[in-house]
Order: structure tokens, then C-alpha cells, then sequence
């Protein structure tokens, strides 16, 4: 039976720092530990308790577990997440973004949408608002992974600042773009805040529609403000395996308690279709039209696990701005070699060989770390046919991950002629010992537990098997792989160690693509 995932989510804290980190630590103690704190609604305010953040912020306490907070609501509010370049605002406490799809390392499925809907206004430069444009956006990367129309299975948890139109009268500043979303996503959990008031439905039911067949049911759960004088609950707690992990028969089934869905009769996003239909008709040409090389192309969070501690760059949640997400606009897809389930080949941008290929997830995965035992098996494969395609042509496969200052899964792979293969190991020392870095042998990965739980790192694959591993990341140059398989000794083009160095004419990138593709057609299972 899979292990359930341990949860707090918690209404608008509004700057009571003190109160609310001295609570988690006192119920992890108690209940815990929890794997992850979510937090809507405002987390920051103008509360005197605001200054014990300078605390966390310098290492002299620590957060007692993985809190994750939506953004502001106010433009006032702006000001406090300013200085998150990163993503991370202290050890343990983190900003999910703006909008976008975290999955943990437990296949978990957290979407969220923070800030205040804008009406027709447009969004961009503004995270305290959001449009429909960012409605559908969190909408398609739910979608993306589906391997097939017809199987989605839903997602585990949405979080929104706002209250859906519809749930309850009286409501104030409630959302249609949310309502909207949380029909189109269909979470087994909907959490909000900003009402001040709590609030639980009966489980409703989901009407089929064109992307699952099966009535999946949603929990509702408003949230009133932490510390709230008249006492209203303000912290759920939940035990949750997630929906990829359970069986169909446990997602349908039914309870006496169940009430329809408060959204089914309400015209959500009407005056939208068109643009709708265009981004459905978008995403289908990025999964399955690999015939085609137009050039129609987010940078989560310090990883998809709740045990994450590390830096990340907080573009990472701007989903339509990573560089490798399907889902996303900003994608350069004529680099697109084999798409699989989990997992797409791409070849490098600024490619140091013509055969300089990335192995990269489809869904915003923050590192090989926290993949699930199915996207594990399916990298697996994806290196043995990369393995199997160099050594047919005299060469060495070298892999290798940089999980520091990137917010998507990228892995390098490159061949290296035979005769010089073996140098690799003593290049890595080298370059190790020009920087400062100590890499360290450690096991064969087998699994993603295999990779360290906490933090950035780099990882090196080796053809004789050695895995060579630091988390030393402190200066870590971001082109050390680069220089290695760069360096004199190895491909000598140390020239070609920055990508941007070496970029290609899209017409060059495209015969790339075609070569490669045409001759890994025999080593490709998802043809």
C-alpha cells in the first residue's frame, strides 16, 4: 500500500510569524512530522511579528517544516517577495509563484493560482493579479502529462487566494477564472482564504467531459485568517495518496453525502473559447505532431519534494516561460527529437557536438530526485538507448545532472570516442580541484533515492559505471559539465564551454534534429 503524504494547509497568516512557525513546530512535534505546510490567502501583512523573519532569513532559527505560500493579493503586498530572486525567502519557507504545477517527489499534484483576478486587465509584471490567460495556462499543465484523451485523472490539491463564484452566497471578491479552473482540473482538494470565514462542503461530482469519463468528486475548504479572535478553524490537516497512485474504483466511488457540483449551470470563460480551443489545438501539435519543425515554443521551486531545502530560481514557476516545459509557449520545439511518457529527448541548445542531446522531463520537475519509480524506469531507458546509440559508433556515453540554479530536469548526455573515454574521471578531478569542489564516488543510481533528499547538486554518470557526486555548491561554476567534456584532453574546444558560445542557425539546429532522429530511430521505444 502506498505510503499517504502528511499535510497542513493553513488560512491567511497576515504577517503573525511568530505565532504561526512557533504552531508548526509545536503540532509537527506533536503530529508530525508533516511532509509539507501550504499556506493561502495573505501569508505576509504589516503585523508587528514581521521582524522574526529577519531570524529565519539569517540561519538563527529554522523553519520546523517545508512551507510553501502563494503570492500577494495586494500591491502592497508585493514588497515582501521582492527580494526572492531565488525562489527560496528562508530555509523551509518558500513561494510557490504565481501560477503553475508542483508535483513531490511522491507524485503529489499541487496546482496553484495566487493573487486577485484582474477582470480584462493584462497581468504581466503584476503578481499580485491574474488573468485568464494565467486560468488556462495552470489548466494545460494540469492536462500536459495525460498520456492519452480521456485518462485525466484529475490533481491531488488547488490552491487559490480567491473563493470560486458559486460555492457560497455572499461571498466576497469571488472568482469565476477559479471556478472555471477548478472544473477544469478537477482537485480531489480545493483550499482558498482572504474570507475570513471556514468552510467545508460535502464532497461534489465532477461531470465527465472531454479529457476523463469518470465523475471524479472535489473537497472544498475555505480557510478563515490565522489566530482569528472568534476562533474559526484556520489549519486542516490531511493524510493523502496521491490520484496517480490510487485505483480508479477508490477515485469514482461514492459517499451519501455528496452534494452536485456548484459550477455545472454557471458560463465559465464563455467569451474565451476561441482562445481556448487555440491553446488545446497548441498543446496537441507540441505532443504529437513530430513532424513538423516550427518554431513555436517555465524556469519549482527548489524541487518537487517537500523535503527540498535547496535555492531555486524563481522563474521556475512561471510555467510559460520555462525553456523545457511542453506545456509551455516559450519552448524552442524544433528541437524536439522522441517524446515518451514522461520524459522527452531534445538536442542541447548551443550544442557542443552534433550528437549533444538533453534528456528532459515533460512536466516541471525540478530535479532526478524527486521522479516517481514510473518516470524513474522511463529515464532509465532513455539512457540505455543513448548508451546503446554512441556505442555503436565508437563512443562512451557521459551523463550528467546540475540541480543548482535551473528549475527544470535537464540531463546532459554526450558521447566521447573510446580512446579517450577513460579520461573523464581524472578531467572531473581536475576541474573539481580548479574550482574547489570535492566530488566523491558514491553508489550506481539505482533509484531516486539514490540522489540526495536535500538541496542542489551535481552528479556526474561515468561510461565505466563510477557516479561522481557533489553538493559543494557554493561558486559552483554553471558550466562545469561543459568544461569537462570541453577541457583539452577530452573534445578539446574549451571554446565551446558557454552555450552561448556556440549557438546554431535554426536551419543548423533543424538538420541536427533531423540526423539524429532518423539514426535513433532503431534505439527509440516510443516510436
Amino acid at each position: 500500500m502506498e505510503q499517504k503524504l502528511k499535510l497542513l494547509v493553513c488560512g491567511d497568516v497576515r504577517g503573525k510569524l511568530k505565532a504561526f512557525f512557533a504552531r508548526i513546530e509545536n503540532v509537527n512535534k506533536k503530529s508530525g512530522p508533516f511532509d509539507l505546510v501550504l499556506c493561502v490567502g495573505d501569508f505576509f501583512g504589516s503585523h508587528p511579528e514581521m521582524e522574526t523573519l529577519e531570524e529565519y532569513k539569517n540561519n538563527l532559527k529554522t523553519v520546523a517544516a517545508p512551507v510553501y505560500i502563494l503570492g500577494p493579493t495586494r500591491k502592497e503586498l508585493a514588497q515582501y517577495y521582492a527580494n526572492t530572486e531565488e525562489g527560496d525567502i528562508c530555509t523551509n519557507l518558500s513561494y510557490l509563484g504565481k501560477r503553475g504545477v508542483y508535483t513531490t517527489s511522491g507524485g503529489l499534484k499541487i496546482a496553484y493560482l495566487s493573487g486577485i483576478a484582474s477582470g480584462e486587465e493584462p497581468t504581466e509584471g503584476k503578481e499580485w493579479s491574474y488573468g485568464k490567460a494565467d486560468a488556462i495556462a495552470v489548466r494545460d499543465s494540469c492536462l500536459a502529462s495525460k498520456a492519452n484523451m480521456g485518462d485525466f485523472r484529475g490533481i491531488d490539491i488547488l490552491l487559490t487566494s480567491q473563493w470560486p463564484f458559486g460555492m457560497q452566497e455572499n461571498v466576497k471578491d469571488s472568482s469565476k477564472l477559479v471556478s472555471w479552473l477548478a472544473n477544469a482540473v478537477k482537485p480531489r482538494y480545493h483550499f482558498c482564504g482572504l474570507n475570513d470565514e471556514f468552510y467545508e462542503s460535502p464532497p461534489y461530482r465532477n461531470l465527465p467531459d472531454k479529457n476523463t469519463q469518470m465523475e471524479l468528486a472535489t473537497r472544498f475548504v475555505g480557510l478563515a485568517s490565522y489566530g482569528n479572535p472568534e476562533k474559526k478553524k484556520h489549519i486542516y490537516a490531511l493524510n493523502i495518496t496521491p490520484v496517480e497512485k490510487m485505483r480508479v474504483l477508490e477515485l469514482i466511488q461514492k459517499t451519501t453525502d455528496e452534494i452536485p457540483s456548484p459550477y455545472s449551470d454557471l458560463s465559465l470563460l464563455a467569451d474565451t473559447q476561441d482562445a481556448r480551443n487555440g491553446a488545446e489545438k497548441k498543446d496537441d501539435q507540441y505532443f504529437y505532431d513530430m513532424n513538423t519543425y516550427d518554431d513555436n515554443r517555465r524556469n519549482k521551486r527548489r524541487s518537487n519534494d517537500p523535503n527540498q531545502g535547496q535555492k531555486r530560481a524563481r522563474p521556475t514557476f512561471d510555467q510559460e516561460k520555462c525553456w523545457f516545459c511542453l506545456s509551455a509557449g516559450s519552448i524552442e520545439k524544433h528541437l524536439i527529437i522522441s517524446v515518451g511518457d514522461h520524459f522527452y529527448l531534445a538536442l542541447a541548445k548551443g550544442p557542443i557536438t552534433e550528437t549533444h542531446i538533453l534528456i528532459l522531463s515533460i512536466t516541471h520537475i525540478q530535479c532526478a530526485a524527486l521522479l516517481s519509480d514510473a518516470q524513474w524506469t522511463e529515464l532509465t531507458r532513455f539512457k540505455q538507448a543513448l548508451t546503446q546509440f554512441y556505442a555503436d559508433r565508437d563512443q562512451k556515453v557521459f551523463f550528467y545532472e546540475r540541480n543548482f540554479k535551473t528549475g527544470h530536469l535537464q540531463i546532459n548526455a554526450i558521447g566521447i570516442d573510446e580512446n579517450v573515454a577513460w579520461k573523464i574521471q581524472h578531467v572531473l578531478e581536475d576541474k573539481g580541484e580548479e574550482y574547489s569542489v570535492q566530488l566523491e564516488k558514491v553508489p550506481t543510481l539505482n533509484a531516486p533515492s539514490d540522489l540526495p533528499e536535500r538541496g542542489p547538486y551535481f552528479v556526474a554518470e561515468l561510461p565505466d559505471g563510477t557516479v561522481m557526486l557533489t553538493r559543494q555548491m557554493k561558486g559552483f561554476p554553471l558550466h562545469f559539465g561543459r568544461e569537462v567534456i570541453c577541457a583539452d584532453n577530452l573534445l578539446n574546444c574549451e571554446e565551446k564551454a558557454d552555450w552561448r558560445q556556440c549557438n546554431c542557425t535554426k536551419e543548423e539546429e533543424d538538420e541536427m534534429v533531423k540526423n539524429f532522429r532518423e539514426n535513433f530511430k532503431p534505439y527509440d521505444f516510443t516510436v
